[in-house]
């Protein structure tokens, strides 16, 4: 009955009409306002709410962070002659690669997240670009510290066969390498058609979905290097425990003679001389190369707890999502992307935070500049 009188009293425009207008209309889930004559006007996107503000400054904070810490580590490299040798070429090149996922990866990541419900509105072009330098820059850095470790493991327990000119190979062979495979995985889709990173129909972005695919690019970028770090990581937690645990079964046993000085208990070095003007050696406590080798392996450690931390819920959605048809909440996504991204802002504090040049290095960096 209301509505009949509304619509007598509005020739012409009947509120009913009006209704089925806003149900078939594709801004069915904005809001909507009505203007006395009965004509339905869309009403402004709602305001963002504080959280959103807090969770995009933060966003911006960490590609700003990221982005400047690992291309101080470059610098610092560059300028710095004592670091224009192994291993600092394998720390450049994470740099590199997380100074690409900062810059080219992150900023438009989060352009699509502030999107109207995650659309990729930059077309088809610009969406298979930034599809192949998110995959091809963050398989890099997974990769590089792949090879980090591997280079920390080979110097802890083979420090005598793997001498500087080893070194040098080495780790231009893997660099090659890193650098080889993560473009083969980021560019199979294109070269090979291997499923399609834009829907038009949806105006949504992302990795190819077919099956085949995400087995191939979560096994080659993640769950590989995954299983090279684990295993390089057992070995030197191996490698360390047997050796701290003979030496610290070692007796070393002394002649009856007196000591020329008694040495404090934390020195490194114990002089004993004999009457044969003979002076021989005892170790109390760590020596410097173990010292060394306890701060590698803590550093390895960190790298691959830190690294495992920021990928692995990422990439088992990867890989569960094309196989079983089924989908994560956006919300989730997003948390889990980020999270990953946010790998990249570790990598060049941890391994810098347990090698004391770099840290001299940016003083005196800051220092000239002043």
């Amino acid at each position: 009955m209301e509505v009949s009188n509304l619509s007598g009293a509005t020739p012409g425009i009947t509120f009913t009409q009006g209704l089925e207008s806003c149900s078939e209309s594709p801004n069915s889930g904005r809001d909507v306002g009505y203007t006395p004559g009965g004509l339905i006007l869309p009403s402004r996107e709602p305001p963002f709410s504080i959280f959103t503000v807090l969770v995009v400054t933060l966003l911006v904070l960490l590609i700003a962070a990221t982005f400047l810490w690992n291309l101080l580590v470059l610098v610092t490299i560059l300028r710095v002659r004592t670091f224009h040798r192994v291993p600092h070429n394998l720390v450049a090149s994470t740099a590199v690669s997380d100074v690409l996922v900062a810059a080219l990866v992150m900023p438009l990541s989060l352009v699509s997240e502030l999107s109207t419900g995650r659309r990729w509105q930059l077309g088809r072009s610009l969406c298979h670009v930034w599809i192949s330098f998110d995959v091809l820059c963050c398989t890099a850095s997974i990769w590089n510290v792949a090879a980090i470790a591997l280079d920390r493991y080979w110097t802890i327990t083979r420090h005598l066969q793997y001498t500087l000119r080893t070194r040098r190979r080495a780790s231009a062979l893997m660099i090659g390498i890193t650098w080889a495979l993560s473009a083969l995985i980021a560019l199979a889709p294109l070269l090979f058609g291997w499923g399609e990173a834009y829907d038009a129909r949806l105006q949504r972005c992302q990795v190819s979905q077919e099956p085949s695919y995400a087995v191939f690019s979560t096994c080659g970028a993640f769950y590989l290097p995954l299983a090279v770090v684990l295993f390089v990581y057992w070995k030197i937690y191996k490698a360390a425990k047997f050796r701290f645990g003979r030496r610290r079964r070692a007796v070393v046993p002394l002649p009856d003679t007196k000591q020329a000085k008694k040495a404090p208990q934390e020195a490194e070095m114990v002089f004993t001389a004999r009457c044969r003007a003979t002076v021989t050696f005892q170790t109390s406590g760590d020596s410097w190369r173990e010292q060394k080798e306890k701060r590698a392996a803590m550093m390895v450690g960190i790298l691959i707890g830190v690294f495992v931390l920021c990928w692995i819920p990422f990439f088992l959605t990867e890989l569960i999502s094309p196989l079983c048809a089924c989908s994560l909440p956006p919300i989730w996504k997003s948390i889990f992307l980020w999270l990953g991204y946010s790998n990249s802002f570790f990598n060049p504090l941890i391994y810098t935070a347990f090698n004391k040049n770099y840290n001299n290095a940016f003083k005196s960096l800051f220092t000239k500049q002043r």
